[in-house]
């Protein structure tokens, strides 16, 4: 236990320190560098009839990544390395987070996915997803954290060698409404990665909370749900327990045609053969694709209490909404539900409101004086 208060310590006292790299290839320095003193102390969105009614729960986070309830707190993950609560009374705790091997910040990577375990009241364990490195490249891997007096500590490791890269890291965590643990990997960069059940990548990953494979996974032996994603960073389940994910599509020429699938076990989502309209026998098409760019890039999903889907999105800057049951044609823009606050990472719905993290720290964002920043959005 010393040696762990030991690190604990340590990894404070760097994380005080700024000395995790966080940043994307040729982006800006963090906000604390480069905000003006005069800039505004809050990003105001622009008029827009229907816009929901919202308030700021918390500010200056540090590139937040997802959202977990307990009870009335909120738990935030930052990619550097740390975990945020935050209290109904607007506190603020952020403690560091000690793995071995370390949290590997830059680019796309570093401590990503969070969830709380189903039973976190009595253990206080979570589980995380997070970049390391290890033989000169870089991987991911899942662990248990237990929350203590100074930091989240880690318990033991679920799963590791998962590729990974400054890029197209996927790292979403989510406790299926069969109480397995869901993850999602993106390709690494390494399209041929996302069609080889042999490799982890470019995969969403079922698996037991200890760190199992389920007897009824689609691929005996294998922690493959599904297959043939190039960069997945968002699922949810509706009441009636169907899941959905949202993916990035591809960059440069095309660009554009990011998705929200249905998922269905064992299934091939197509890429890279497929995208967008395209068809190929034994491949699932997209629900939903945004055609040609500008890309919208999903990140984080939500469904919320009339079953419709909310969309957290990067490079479209806006908390968008998709209904299953009235799909929107490929192509079109969805709904908006809130715009004008940068770019979004994760949401997250609780009684008849929609949470959301913006992520204008992450290196491809324009960070104002207080970002990052939790908001809270009225649903109609």
């Amino acid at each position: 236990m010393f040696v762990w208060k030991m690190l604990a310590l340590l990894a404070a006292a760097g994380l005080a320190g700024g000395c995790f790299a966080r940043e994307e290839p040729g982006a800006a320095p963090p906000p604390a560098a480069t905000a003006p003193a005069d800039e505004a102390a809050e990003r105001e969105p622009p008029e827009a009839e229907g816009e929901a009614p919202y308030a700021v729960l918390a500010e200056k986070l540090r590139t937040p990544w997802a959202i977990a309830f307990d009870g009335e707190t909120m738990l935030v993950s930052e990619r550097e390395g740390s975990v945020v609560r935050i209290g109904p009374d607007g506190s603020i705790v952020r403690k560091p987070v000690v793995v071995k091997p370390g949290v590997a910040a830059s680019g796309e990577s570093g401590f990503l996915g969070f969830a709380l375990a189903p039973d976190f009241a009595e253990t206080k364990t979570a589980f995380a997803y997070h970049t390391y490195e290890a033989n000169g490249r870089m991987w991911n891997r899942i662990v248990a954290l237990e929350e203590q007096e100074e930091a989240w500590v880690e318990k033991g490791e679920l799963l590791s060698g998962i590729p990974g890269s400054r890029i197209h890291d996927g790292g979403r965590l989510a406790i299926g409404p069969d109480g397995h643990l869901y993850a999602t990997t993106g390709d690494a960069g390494e399209e041929a990665y996302a069609q080889d059940l042999n490799n982890l990548a470019g995969k969403i990953l079922r698996l037991t909370t200890d760190g199992g494979v389920p007897a009824d996974n689609p691929f005996p032996g294998s922690y493959v749900y599904s297959y043939g994603h190039r960069n997945v960073q968002g699922v949810a389940w509706t009441a009636e327990g169907v899941m959905y994910a949202s993916e990035h599509g591809p960059s440069g020429d095309p660009g554009g045609h990011d998705e929200i699938n249905a998922v269905e076990a064992g299934g091939n989502y197509g890429w890279p053969d497929v995208y967008g309209d395209a068809k190929k026998n034994g491949m699932i098409p997209p629900l939903y694709h945004s055609g040609e760019p500008p890309a919208i890039a999903p990140s984080g999903i939500a469904v919320a209490e009339d079953g419709a889907l909310l969309v957290a999105t990067l490079r479209g800057e806006a908390l968008l909404r998709f209904d299953p049951a009235r799909p929107t044609p490929a192509g079109e823009s969805l709904d908006g539900v809130a715009r004008g606050y940068g770019r979004l990472r994760d949401v997250a719905v609780r009684d008849g409101y929609a949470y959301v993290l913006t992520n204008n720290t992450d290196g491809r964002g324009t960070p104002g004086a207080t970002d990052d920043r939790l908001l809270r959005f009225e649903l109609p």
